[in-house]
């Protein structure tokens, strides 16, 4: 009542800032409070306990054309760690774009076939699910262990095959009904917001697979205490050594001819580029439209001289892997694209992309597609076209500005907070964070930190307390993990 009287009527804007501070606490510790019984729930069940790392994992590591770097091998021993156990791992392993988050989750995989289990790895879309499946597969030949994709678009024979080999890689396919991965050790989720929380239970149901969940671009800090505060955190802050920062550039569309003068250099010295059509809010048809369109436009203006591919969501599965095969190949020098490359896409050649019409992106989606190029050990660029600034939002503008002044993932995804809030960051409404009314994720860290303490304590004691905390959750599921 006194936090409610100082926020209402404060005598000076430090009372008002003191009681904001006491019911930010009180809805911090709310969630905290499910959060840290969703920790003690997992607790009582069982997943299989592997054994300790093996000859399989040891080849894996020899197979790898480059040398693990320090976070990505602290990440790999927090997952040993788990696995070793009986209590199910639920994990989030979170990197910047192009760290190497792909190359852990494939030893977590491997894990479970060394111990005569099954790996599954869910992505949200087919276009990254089929981009994982190349990119597993590869290594998985090398080592003898099968791999498989799983869509709505698989042939039914395909269908039919893929639960039965050591890794399947799919999307929400992968639990429909009639698919049976009984003998699943280990489950990984990628970009798992944008699954509900049905689908997420749905993959391990009538089983207890340890799991681990990826995230596309970092996620800052503070939420990643809130919504994912039911999972440990793995962090891969640093990219491989050899990979120079990519340099951003911001100019308006009277100088995208300049833009496409840099392009063509880049291609005469036999590098490869992306080009990314502006983002309509129509179908995914639409899309496709203006991108085709968009391709020949370019084809007969500015890159004329040169081999030009065309990338979009309606492509099917097989034409868009044998579009990127060639484009991998050097068959093609210029990708033009809808986001479908904003995620897998994996062209060390590539040196330099262009993105149209950008401040009509997200600040996440960006840097996602920024990480397209830089992949190699040469310099890349990425130069960002949109209209006049005094046209611009001032969210359009902080976006630019802010991907020009930083390659640094975790650093976006703090200013993104600030720039768009905690539920919108996620795209999903379960995490919450859209009920918060007093409490600021940005700002309010060592707030977030105690609350999680207490609600641990809290979580484990019994009498009245216990009842008032059962009558708090009533009817709620916080489970966002």
């Amino acid at each position: 009542a006194d936090a409610l009287w100082a926020v209402h009527r404060p005598r000076s804007p430090g009372e008002a800032e003191a009681g904001r501070r006491r019911l930010a606490f009180d809805e911090l510790l709310l969630l905290q409070v499910g959060l840290a019984r969703l920790r003690r729930e997992r607790e009582t069940e069982v997943a299989p306990a592997l054994a300790v790392p093996g000859e399989l994992v040891g080849r894996y590591r020899d197979v790898l054309p480059f040398r693990l770097t320090e976070h990505q091998e602290r990440a790999i021993a927090e997952i040993d760690a788990d696995l070793e156990r009986t209590v199910p791992m639920q994990r989030l392993l979170q990197g910047d774009v192009g760290s190497g988050k792909t190359v852990v989750a494939l030893y977590a995989l491997l894990r479970a076939v060394e111990a005569g289990r099954q790996g599954t790895l869910m992505a949200p879309t087919e276009t990254l699910a089929e981009q994982h499946f190349l990119t597993l597969d590869e290594p998985c030949r090398q080592l003898g262990v099968s791999c498989a994709l799983l869509t709505s678009s698989s042939p039914r024979r395909e269908r039919d095959l893929a639960p039965q080999a050591d890794i399947v890689v799919g999307t929400h396919a992968l639990i429909q009904e009639g698919v049976q991965l009984v003998n699943l050790a280990v489950a990984v989720v990628d970009e798992q917001h944008r699954f509900g929380v049905e689908q997420r239970k749905a993959l391990t149901e009538g089983r207890t697979p340890h799991v681990l969940h990826m995230t596309a671009t970092p996620i800052p800090r503070t939420l990643a205490l809130t919504v994912y505060g039911n999972l440990a955190v793995s962090e891969i802050a640093k990219p491989p050594a050899n990979r120079k920062p990519i340099i951003t550039a911001w100019v308006t569309e009277e100088r995208s001819a300049d833009a496409y003068s840099r392009l063509r250099r880049h291609l005469d010295d036999g590098r490869q580029a992306y080009v990314v059509c502006p983002l309509i809010e129509e179908s995914e048809t639409s899309q496709a439209r203006a991108a085709e369109a968009e391709a020949e436009r370019l084809r007969r203006g500015e890159l004329r001289a040169y081999r030009v591919g065309l990338l979009h969501g309606r492509l099917r599965p097989a034409d868009r892997r044998d579009l990127m095969a060639r484009f991998k190949a050097h068959e093609l020098d210029v990708l033009v694209a809808t986001t479908v490359i904003e995620v897998g896409v994996d062209a060390p050649n590539a040196t330099i992309m262009i993105v149209q019409e950008a401040d009509r992106f997200g600040l996440a989606q960006l840097h996602q597609l920024r990480g397209r190029v830089g992949r190699g050990a040469e310099q890349s660029y990425c130069l960002l076209i949109s209209r006049a600034r005094e046209d611009l939002t001032d969210s359009a503008v902080s976006r630019l500005e802010a991907l020009v002044r930083t390659t640094d993932g975790f650093e976006l995804a703090e200013v993104d907070l600030d720039i768009r809030g905690g539920g919108h960051l996620l795209g999903t409404r379960q995490s919450g964070l859209t009920d918060l009314r007093f409490a600021h994720l940005r700002h309010d860290r060592r707030l977030l930190e105690r609350a999680r303490a207490l609600a641990d304590e809290l979580v484990d004691v019994e009498g009245p307390l216990q009842d008032e905390v059962e009558r708090l959750f009533e009817g709620r599921d916080l489970a966002a993990g």
